[in-house]
């Protein structure tokens, strides 16, 4: 996934001194992302992991060249933080942050994408490049692979189970992102699959979708409208899912016909994506396009 990230970016934590912060720090440190700086207002001075901490985006930006972030700030402080980021013209943010006001989320990609600026999430698991040993997310990278499939997801812990199916499998990923599972969110999946549809690497791409919102419909129009000319197989989540009842994500929740499990379903098999029942028969599906 050149277009957004490698293993040259300069990767700074805002929200670092906080549990999670420090945490996916040494995390993302030991799998080998190049984390230069982290932001926490008023401590300023200290250090976490072995990594200076500044009190402002433009301070970090101004002596390690940052060039993405990854929020682990609050909720309610979710929007100054990366509209700070925005401002200090960084090409790619990944809030981690749940249950941010959709408000906020509005206002933040709409003014990331008149500046230029990629918002992965929020409320994503982030992305992982195993190829490139590099992630700017929470993923648990011991279910990740170098190999040959992308997986674009609405889901952190499925894109988990998938992945650890796929690396056993011998066939390893190109790069995973999620979404995330806001009805608000900046990258969605047409975007990562053109971004697929110009990686060398990815031979074959993954969709994992969820009931809610129009996203799977709007993607599976794309890919028959496109002659998308690598294979994709999909796995949707929700088929018991009962009607107007939020299903854990903001943007899991069926509201009339609109967002069903079926009407995904139906949308990727009428363009030519195999649908899997269950997570683990993503493999064997995969196995029966040529990759």
């Amino acid at each position: 996934m050149k277009s957004i990230v490698d293993e040259s970016s300069k990767v700074m934590v805002q929200g670092i001194t906080g549990n999670e912060g420090r945490f996916h720090t040494e995390a993302m440190l030991q799998y080998g992302t190049k984390i230069v700086a982290g932001v926490t207002p008023g401590k300023g001075g200290e250090q976490v992991c072995g990594i200076p901490v500044y009190n402002t985006v433009a301070e970090a930006v101004s002596y390690h060249g940052v060039d993405t972030s990854i929020v682990f700030v609050p909720a309610r402080f979710a929007r100054g933080a990366a509209i700070e980021a925005i401002e200090a013209g960084l090409r790619m943010i990944v809030v981690i942050t749940e249950m941010i006001p959709q408000k906020d989320s509005i206002e933040f990609i709409a003014m990331a994408d008149k500046r230029g600026t990629v918002i992965i999430g929020p409320n994503t698991p982030g992305i992982i490049v195993p190829p490139k040993k590099m992630k700017v997310g929470i993923m648990p990278s011991q279910f990740f692979k170098p190999g040959v499939v992308g997986v674009v997801s609405r889901s952190g812990t499925l894109t988990y189970e998938i992945a650890l199916h796929i690396s056993n499998a011998g066939l390893g990923q190109s790069a995973c992102l999620g979404i995330g599972g806001d009805a608000i969110v900046g990258l969605d999946f047409i975007k990562v699959l053109e971004m697929f549809r110009e990686d060398e690497e990815t031979r074959s791409v993954v969709l994992i979708g969820e009931v809610g919102g129009t996203a799977e419909e709007t993607a599976a129009r794309y890919i028959s409208e496109t002659k998308y000319p690598k294979p994709v197989v999909a796995y949707i989540a929700g088929r018991s899912a009962p009607p107007e009842k939020r299903m854990g994500h903001a943007g899991a929740i069926v509201m009339g016909n609109m967002g069903t499990a079926q009407s995904k379903i139906d949308a990727f098999i009428a363009a030519g994506v195999a649908v899997a029942d269950k997570p683990s028969d993503i493999v064997k599906l995969l196995e029966t396009v040529s990759i």
